[in-house]
Protein backbone atom coordinates (compact mmCIF):
# COMPACT_ATOMS: atom_id res chain seq x y z
CA UNK A 1 0.00 0.00 0.00
CA UNK A 2 2.76 2.16 0.90
CA UNK A 3 4.11 1.41 -2.59
CA UNK A 4 0.50 2.39 -4.04
CA UNK A 5 0.68 5.98 -2.02
CA UNK A 6 4.41 6.94 -3.46
CA UNK A 7 3.26 6.38 -6.82
CA UNK A 8 -0.13 8.27 -6.91
CA UNK A 9 1.77 10.55 -5.22
CA UNK A 10 4.75 10.99 -7.69
CA UNK A 11 1.74 10.77 -10.93
CA UNK A 12 -0.68 14.24 -9.21
CA UNK A 13 2.83 15.96 -9.28
CA UNK A 14 3.46 15.00 -12.59
CA UNK A 15 -0.04 15.79 -13.95
CA UNK A 16 -0.38 18.98 -12.00
CA UNK A 17 1.20 21.27 -14.36
CA UNK A 18 -0.95 24.00 -14.07
CA UNK A 19 -0.02 24.95 -10.77
CA UNK A 20 3.32 23.35 -10.07
CA UNK A 21 6.56 24.81 -11.49
CA UNK A 22 9.65 22.65 -12.13
CA UNK A 23 13.56 23.41 -11.16
CA UNK A 24 16.40 22.85 -13.67
CA UNK A 25 18.99 20.02 -13.01
CA UNK A 26 22.15 20.99 -11.64
CA UNK A 27 25.61 19.99 -11.40
CA UNK A 28 27.74 20.30 -8.91
CA UNK A 29 30.79 20.19 -10.27
CA UNK A 30 30.06 23.55 -11.72
CA UNK A 31 32.98 25.47 -13.35
CA UNK A 32 33.70 21.70 -14.67
CA UNK A 33 30.47 23.11 -17.00
CA UNK A 34 31.11 26.79 -17.06
CA UNK A 35 28.86 27.89 -20.23
CA UNK A 36 25.82 25.72 -18.11
CA UNK A 37 26.35 28.40 -15.30
CA UNK A 38 27.15 31.42 -16.79
CA UNK A 39 27.04 31.90 -20.71
CA UNK A 40 29.67 34.83 -20.40
CA UNK A 41 32.30 32.05 -19.75
CA UNK A 42 31.97 30.97 -23.30
CA UNK A 43 35.59 31.48 -24.41
CA UNK A 44 37.42 31.98 -21.46
CA UNK A 45 39.49 29.13 -21.96
CA UNK A 46 40.95 31.10 -24.76
CA UNK A 47 42.11 27.50 -26.68
CA UNK A 48 39.15 25.25 -28.15
CA UNK A 49 37.38 23.68 -25.40
CA UNK A 50 35.46 20.21 -25.11
CA UNK A 51 33.39 18.91 -21.73
CA UNK A 52 31.17 16.28 -21.08
CA UNK A 53 29.09 16.09 -17.41
CA UNK A 54 27.15 12.95 -16.02
CA UNK A 55 25.10 13.14 -13.11
CA UNK A 56 23.05 10.48 -11.64
CA UNK A 57 20.85 11.84 -8.45
CA UNK A 58 19.47 9.72 -5.80
CA UNK A 59 20.39 6.29 -7.61
CA UNK A 60 19.12 4.17 -4.82
CA UNK A 61 15.21 5.27 -5.23
CA UNK A 62 13.13 4.37 -8.46
CA UNK A 63 12.87 8.11 -10.04
CA UNK A 64 16.03 8.78 -9.54
CA UNK A 65 17.44 11.82 -12.17
CA UNK A 66 20.21 11.30 -14.40
CA UNK A 67 21.35 14.32 -16.43
CA UNK A 68 24.27 14.41 -19.10
CA UNK A 69 25.84 17.86 -20.65
CA UNK A 70 28.03 18.06 -23.50
CA UNK A 71 29.95 21.39 -24.21
CA UNK A 72 32.49 23.17 -26.82
CA UNK A 73 33.73 26.82 -26.80
CA UNK A 74 36.59 28.25 -27.87
CA UNK A 75 37.53 32.52 -28.37
CA UNK A 76 37.46 34.42 -31.92
CA UNK A 77 39.93 37.02 -31.63
CA UNK A 78 38.10 38.49 -34.94
CA UNK A 79 34.82 39.10 -32.85
CA UNK A 80 35.85 40.28 -29.96
CA UNK A 81 34.67 37.13 -28.25
CA UNK A 82 34.07 33.63 -27.41
CA UNK A 83 31.23 31.03 -29.16
CA UNK A 84 30.09 27.78 -27.35
CA UNK A 85 27.32 25.09 -28.40
CA UNK A 86 26.06 23.00 -25.29
CA UNK A 87 23.20 20.09 -25.58
CA UNK A 88 21.52 18.71 -22.00
CA UNK A 89 19.65 15.83 -21.52
CA UNK A 90 17.62 15.24 -18.27
CA UNK A 91 15.63 12.07 -17.34
CA UNK A 92 13.19 12.10 -14.39
CA UNK A 93 11.22 8.87 -13.34
CA UNK A 94 13.21 6.10 -15.39
CA UNK A 95 12.07 7.87 -18.09
CA UNK A 96 8.88 9.22 -17.33
CA UNK A 97 9.62 12.39 -18.12
CA UNK A 98 12.99 13.87 -19.91
CA UNK A 99 14.00 17.47 -21.46
CA UNK A 100 16.49 17.87 -24.06
CA UNK A 101 18.36 21.29 -24.50
CA UNK A 102 20.23 22.04 -27.55
CA UNK A 103 22.10 25.85 -27.22
CA UNK A 104 24.00 28.62 -29.16
CA UNK A 105 25.92 30.62 -27.09
CA UNK A 106 28.42 34.19 -27.14
CA UNK A 107 30.27 35.88 -25.09
CA UNK A 108 31.95 39.79 -25.13
CA UNK A 109 34.87 40.12 -23.88
CA UNK A 110 36.33 43.42 -22.91
CA UNK A 111 39.44 44.53 -20.62
CA UNK A 112 38.31 47.50 -18.47
CA UNK A 113 41.97 48.38 -17.53
CA UNK A 114 44.91 46.02 -17.34
CA UNK A 115 43.89 44.44 -14.23
CA UNK A 116 40.31 43.79 -14.44
CA UNK A 117 38.50 42.50 -17.39
CA UNK A 118 34.80 41.71 -18.18
CA UNK A 119 32.58 38.95 -20.23
CA UNK A 120 29.13 39.42 -21.30
CA UNK A 121 27.51 36.70 -22.34
CA UNK A 122 24.11 35.44 -23.58
CA UNK A 123 22.38 31.88 -24.85
CA UNK A 124 19.59 30.84 -27.12
CA UNK A 125 18.45 27.63 -26.68
CA UNK A 126 15.32 25.34 -28.03
CA UNK A 127 14.12 22.62 -25.36
CA UNK A 128 11.87 19.56 -26.16
CA UNK A 129 10.17 17.79 -23.29
CA UNK A 130 8.55 14.60 -23.62
CA UNK A 131 6.38 13.04 -21.04
CA UNK A 132 5.66 9.02 -21.86
CA UNK A 133 2.00 8.13 -21.24
CA UNK A 134 2.44 4.90 -21.02
CA UNK A 135 4.58 4.90 -17.57
CA UNK A 136 2.17 6.61 -15.62
CA UNK A 137 -0.41 4.94 -13.18
CA UNK A 138 -3.80 5.98 -12.13
CA UNK A 139 -5.78 5.43 -9.04
CA UNK A 140 -8.29 3.67 -11.73
CA UNK A 141 -5.76 0.64 -12.00
CA UNK A 142 -5.49 -0.31 -8.86
CA UNK A 143 -7.46 -3.96 -7.07
CA UNK A 144 -7.25 -3.63 -3.27
CA UNK A 145 -5.81 -6.73 -3.24
CA UNK A 146 -3.51 -7.45 -6.18
CA UNK A 147 -2.34 -3.78 -7.23
CA UNK A 148 -1.97 -2.81 -10.49
CA UNK A 149 -3.89 -4.66 -13.36
CA UNK A 150 -6.63 -3.07 -14.43
CA UNK A 151 -6.12 -0.12 -17.61
CA UNK A 152 -7.18 3.21 -16.71
CA UNK A 153 -9.61 4.63 -18.42
CA UNK A 154 -7.61 8.55 -18.54
CA UNK A 155 -6.84 9.36 -22.00
CA UNK A 156 -3.38 10.56 -22.87
CA UNK A 157 -3.19 14.30 -23.34
CA UNK A 158 -0.32 16.26 -25.07
CA UNK A 159 3.18 14.87 -24.20
CA UNK A 160 5.20 16.41 -25.82
CA UNK A 161 6.55 19.93 -26.23
CA UNK A 162 9.06 22.61 -27.79
CA UNK A 163 10.02 25.95 -26.94
CA UNK A 164 12.54 28.37 -27.01
CA UNK A 165 14.44 29.80 -24.25
CA UNK A 166 16.89 32.90 -23.72
CA UNK A 167 19.45 33.50 -20.90
CA UNK A 168 22.35 36.03 -20.69
CA UNK A 169 25.21 36.89 -17.87
CA UNK A 170 28.43 38.79 -17.50
CA UNK A 171 31.17 37.59 -15.38
CA UNK A 172 34.15 40.14 -13.66
CA UNK A 173 37.91 39.24 -12.91
CA UNK A 174 41.07 40.02 -12.22
CA UNK A 175 44.01 37.88 -11.72
CA UNK A 176 42.87 36.36 -9.16
CA UNK A 177 39.53 37.08 -8.12
CA UNK A 178 36.15 36.77 -10.10
CA UNK A 179 32.82 37.79 -9.75
CA UNK A 180 29.33 36.89 -12.02
CA UNK A 181 25.59 36.85 -12.30
CA UNK A 182 23.55 34.78 -14.90
CA UNK A 183 19.93 35.31 -15.46
CA UNK A 184 18.15 31.79 -17.52
CA UNK A 185 14.56 31.48 -18.58
CA UNK A 186 14.67 35.19 -19.42
CA UNK A 187 11.53 34.59 -21.48
CA UNK A 188 9.56 32.41 -19.00
CA UNK A 189 8.47 29.79 -22.02
CA UNK A 190 5.59 27.16 -21.70
CA UNK A 191 6.87 24.04 -20.55
CA UNK A 192 3.70 21.96 -20.32
CA UNK A 193 3.19 19.21 -21.84
CA UNK A 194 -0.27 18.71 -20.99
CA UNK A 195 -3.47 20.69 -21.06
CA UNK A 196 -2.98 24.42 -19.58
CA UNK A 197 0.04 26.63 -19.59
CA UNK A 198 3.16 26.11 -17.05
CA UNK A 199 5.34 28.97 -17.53
CA UNK A 200 9.34 28.06 -16.27
CA UNK A 201 10.51 30.76 -13.88
CA UNK A 202 13.33 32.57 -14.19
CA UNK A 203 16.81 31.26 -12.51
CA UNK A 204 18.98 33.62 -11.28
CA UNK A 205 22.96 32.82 -10.85
CA UNK A 206 25.48 34.74 -8.72
CA UNK A 207 28.61 32.99 -7.70
CA UNK A 208 32.26 34.53 -6.80
CA UNK A 209 35.76 32.84 -6.43
CA UNK A 210 38.79 33.66 -5.25
CA UNK A 211 43.04 31.94 -6.19
CA UNK A 212 45.03 32.42 -3.14
CA UNK A 213 48.61 31.25 -3.91
CA UNK A 214 50.60 29.09 -0.99
CA UNK A 215 54.33 28.80 -0.42
CA UNK A 216 55.78 31.87 -0.61
CA UNK A 217 59.15 31.65 -1.79
CA UNK A 218 59.37 27.77 -1.39
CA UNK A 219 59.72 25.12 -4.05
CA UNK A 220 55.84 24.86 -4.09
CA UNK A 221 55.50 28.12 -4.82
CA UNK A 222 52.78 28.70 -8.03
CA UNK A 223 52.28 24.83 -7.18
CA UNK A 224 50.06 25.15 -4.25
CA UNK A 225 46.60 27.24 -3.61
CA UNK A 226 43.26 27.12 -2.41
CA UNK A 227 40.27 28.50 -4.28
CA UNK A 228 37.22 29.14 -1.65
CA UNK A 229 34.40 29.69 -3.79
CA UNK A 230 30.39 30.43 -3.10
CA UNK A 231 27.30 29.78 -5.54
CA UNK A 232 23.76 30.79 -4.98
CA UNK A 233 20.66 30.19 -6.79
CA UNK A 234 17.63 31.32 -6.53
CA UNK A 235 13.98 29.65 -8.55
CA UNK A 236 10.67 30.22 -8.17
CA UNK A 237 11.18 30.25 -4.14
CA UNK A 238 13.68 27.71 -4.07
CA UNK A 239 17.63 29.10 -2.88
CA UNK A 240 19.90 27.54 -3.06
CA UNK A 241 23.93 28.07 -1.36
CA UNK A 242 26.73 26.00 -2.00
CA UNK A 243 29.92 27.20 0.32
CA UNK A 244 33.10 25.24 -0.45
CA UNK A 245 36.92 25.46 -1.34
CA UNK A 246 39.01 23.72 -3.40
CA UNK A 247 42.86 22.90 -2.87
CA UNK A 248 44.95 22.79 -5.62
CA UNK A 249 48.85 21.19 -5.82
CA UNK A 250 49.69 20.55 -9.16
CA UNK A 251 47.60 18.41 -11.37
CA UNK A 252 45.76 17.49 -8.39
CA UNK A 253 42.78 19.16 -7.10
CA UNK A 254 40.60 18.23 -4.12
CA UNK A 255 37.45 20.15 -2.87
CA UNK A 256 34.94 20.01 -0.03
CA UNK A 257 31.32 22.06 -0.18
CA UNK A 258 28.42 22.41 1.53
CA UNK A 259 24.59 22.90 0.51
CA UNK A 260 22.51 24.31 2.38
CA UNK A 261 20.17 21.54 4.25
CA UNK A 262 20.76 19.20 1.63
CA UNK A 263 24.33 17.76 1.17
CA UNK A 264 28.08 17.77 1.66
CA UNK A 265 30.18 17.59 -1.65
CA UNK A 266 33.37 16.32 -2.00
CA UNK A 267 35.08 15.63 -5.22
CA UNK A 268 38.82 15.15 -6.85
CA UNK A 269 40.32 16.31 -10.07
CA UNK A 270 43.33 15.61 -12.32
CA UNK A 271 44.48 18.45 -14.71
CA UNK A 272 46.84 18.84 -17.32
CA UNK A 273 47.41 21.11 -20.26
CA UNK A 274 45.21 19.17 -22.12
CA UNK A 275 43.39 16.55 -20.06
CA UNK A 276 40.65 17.30 -17.48
CA UNK A 277 39.43 14.56 -15.04
CA UNK A 278 36.61 15.40 -12.08
CA UNK A 279 34.51 13.24 -10.14
CA UNK A 280 32.52 14.30 -6.85
CA UNK A 281 30.06 12.66 -4.53
CA UNK A 282 27.04 14.55 -2.51
CA UNK A 283 26.65 13.16 0.61
CA UNK A 284 22.97 13.95 1.44
CA UNK A 285 22.36 15.18 4.97
CA UNK A 286 18.62 16.12 4.57
CA UNK A 287 15.47 13.91 5.72
CA UNK A 288 16.21 11.97 2.96
CA UNK A 289 19.15 10.41 4.00
CA UNK A 290 22.13 9.54 2.53
CA UNK A 291 21.12 5.11 2.42
CA UNK A 292 17.87 5.99 1.53
CA UNK A 293 18.79 7.94 -1.73
CA UNK A 294 22.38 6.94 -2.45
CA UNK A 295 23.78 10.44 -2.62
CA UNK A 296 24.64 11.71 -6.20
CA UNK A 297 27.93 10.95 -8.29
CA UNK A 298 29.21 13.32 -10.70
CA UNK A 299 31.95 13.02 -13.69
CA UNK A 300 33.20 15.01 -15.97
CA UNK A 301 35.69 15.65 -18.63
CA UNK A 302 37.25 18.15 -20.19
CA UNK A 303 39.87 18.52 -23.56
CA UNK A 304 41.96 21.23 -24.28
CA UNK A 305 42.55 21.10 -27.78
CA UNK A 306 45.51 22.92 -30.07
CA UNK A 307 45.08 26.60 -29.83
CA UNK A 308 46.39 28.62 -32.80
CA UNK A 309 44.84 32.21 -32.77
CA UNK A 310 44.99 32.72 -29.20
CA UNK A 311 46.31 36.52 -28.23
CA UNK A 312 49.65 36.55 -26.61
CA UNK A 313 47.77 39.04 -24.01
CA UNK A 314 44.79 36.89 -23.31
CA UNK A 315 43.62 37.01 -19.72
CA UNK A 316 42.44 33.29 -18.25
CA UNK A 317 39.81 33.14 -15.26
CA UNK A 318 41.75 31.96 -12.36
CA UNK A 319 38.65 30.03 -11.75
CA UNK A 320 38.53 25.92 -10.84
CA UNK A 321 38.31 23.19 -13.44
CA UNK A 322 35.93 21.38 -10.76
Amino acid sequence: MKKIVKILTISLLCLSARDAYSQDPQFTQFYANPIYLNPAFAGSNGCPRFGMNYRNEWPNLTGNYVTYSVAYDQYFKNISGGIGVIATHDQQGQGTIYTSMLGLVYSYHLKVNRKFSMLFGARAAMYNKYLDWDKLTFGDMIDPRRGFIYQTGDVPRGGSRYFFDASAGFVGYSKNFFFGLAVHHLNRPNESVIVGESNLPMRFTGHMGAEIKLGGKSQYKNKTSIMPNIVYQYQNGFQEINIGTYVKYGAFTVGAWFRNKDAFILSIGLSTQKFKLGYSYDVTVSKLNNGVSGGSHEISLGLNLNCRNKPVSFRTISCPSF
